[in-house]
């Protein structure tokens, strides 16, 4: 039995946040595309908890087009808690993630999915045009690039996958930005195409402000120690306790050296006015610090360890 292409088995992924402005080109450009590009998917519009009637809006400009089906989020949630929804909603080989905002055109569509026809695991698209946050874009993918080592230059914009790539994944809140970057590390063939990006027509851009680039700092830095930490950890925890015990033996020596051995040398001894006891402190801080973080590290190796076996088990079940 041959696998259909991609053009014939996905779903268009799009999490919208208070959109009703935007919505009624959205579905006209959609439907536009899926007939003249002979696509046989579906959509699956995720309404993110918006207040301004986007799902309303989205279900009267789809109003007898099949193959549109709108889910619903009560609150808002995020944009990788709507992707996963709409992962959990529907059996289609391929996803294709969009965003409301119509800042890509539909028309992209056709190429992810025939790129993924090649044999990818997940296409990204590399945004082609100005856009605001250029620069603070450029140094997070930069960044990402030389951390990661992904093959993309681009982790925010457009992507088509392999639904079953999810599989296996955790993605905590806002973790759509590093969904390529976990996927990858599992060993997912990742490429990247050129996709233009338009200006927004209606509203404003829910991903903007200081907060924004310090929660994504803050989440490469913790993406960053699950993937290289998280199956060794007494890399981290035992190698940093070892050098914190190993320096407190180096200030010991120091101390000595300066109480018995210098005054034996013909020096004069200095003798600090507090006497050598906060180095005795400092001695002691160090060394139970060290093998605090030691004892931590060996702790953090077990539970590794057990969940590997846990994944190892669920993927077991999941080819029973």
């Amino acid at each position: 039995m041959s696998t259909p292409h991609p053009r014939h088995d996905f779903a268009v992924v799009i999490p919208a946040y208070n959109e009703a402005e935007v919505v009624p080109d959205l579905v006209r450009e959609l439907k536009a595309a899926f007939e003249a590009h002979g696509l046989q998917g579906e959509v699956l519009f995720v309404d993110d908890g918006s207040t301004d009637g986007t799902a309303e809006v989205a279900e009267r400009e789809a109003a007898g087009w099949e193959a549109f089906r709108i889910l619903r989020h009560p609150t808002n949630l995020g944009k990788t808690e709507a992707m996963l929804t709409a992962a959990a909603a529907t059996d289609r080989a391929y996803l294709v993630l969009f965003d409301a905002d119509l800042q890509h055109s539909p028309d992209e569509i056709p190429r992810f999915l025939d790129r993924l026809a090649e044999g990818w695991d997940i296409v990204t698209g590399r945004k082609v045009g100005a856009y605001d946050k250029r620069v603070v874009s450029s140094i997070y993918n930069r960044l990402s690039q030389r951390i990661f080592n992904v093959p993309v230059s681009d982790l925010n914009s457009m992507k088509a996958f392999r639904r079953e790539v999810l599989e296996g994944l955790t993605l905590r809140h806002d973790w759509h930005r590093f969904f390529v970057v976990l996927a990858h590390a599992r060993g997912a063939r990742v490429t990247e195409i050129d996709v233009e990006l338009h200006e927004r027509r209606a509203g404003e851009s829910k991903y903007r402000g200081l907060f924004r680039i310090l929660v994504g700092v803050v989440d490469l830095i913790s993406v960053w120690f699950l993937l290289f930490f998280s199956r060794k950890p007494l890399l981290l925890f035992g190698g940093t306790g070892l050098a914190l015990a190993a320096l407190g033996v180096l200030v010991g020596l120091v101390a000595v050296y300066l109480r018995f051995v210098h005054p034996l040398l013909g020096f004069d001894p200095y003798i600090p006015p507090m006497g050598y006891r906060p180095l005795l402190y400092l001695v002691m801080l160090l060394e139970t610090l060290g093998f605090l973080l030691l004892g931590f590290g060996l702790l953090s190796e077990q539970i590794a360890q057990l969940q590997h076996e846990v994944e190892g088990l669920k993927r077991k079940g999941s080819r029973s």
